[in-house]
């Protein structure tokens, strides 16, 4: 007569295996869904500088752009008139830092100022530079 069944050992190996394999698969999930959130903030800030560039050009006028690090969040400014926010913290979790507090665009659409913005949007192990150049073209 055989038996049909699995001892201790074997159950506890596969215990193992399982439990390895969610351990990898959970770390994986953490993973990407923080790359997720950093391209998701990443495009916010691109179509907040695209946004306040067009605004310069379309009336003429100069547009400032103001990098709140405490609250990480980008913000477009004309005169007193706020016209655009882009959240980072609250809506996707990531923390924001930056070589200067502001850039601004001429009515010709190009960068006030002398020197170059680098932005670094980060959440988790993750991080991401965009540079605007003086000329305030986005890389």
């Amino acid at each position: 007569m055989t038996r049909r069944g699995t001892t201790l050992i074997e159950q506890l190996i596969g215990l193992s295996l399982l439990s390895l394999l969610f351990g990898i698969s959970v770390h994986g999930a953490s993973t990407l869904r923080d790359r997720l959130a950093v391209r998701a903030a990443r495009h916010a800030v691109r179509d907040a500088l695209a946004f306040a560039r067009e605004r310069a050009i379309a009336g003429g006028t100069r547009v400032a752009v103001r990098i709140d690090r405490a609250r990480s969040r980008v913000v477009v400014h004309v005169g007193t008139d706020t016209l655009y926010r882009a959240p980072l913290a609250s809506t996707w979790g990531v923390a924001l830092d930056a070589t200067r507090d502001s850039t601004a665009y001429g009515a010709s659409g190009l960068g006030v100022g002398a020197a170059n913005l680098s932005l670094i949007l980060r959440r988790g192990a993750l991080a991401d530079t965009i540079t605007v150049s003086r000329l305030g073209r986005v890389k």
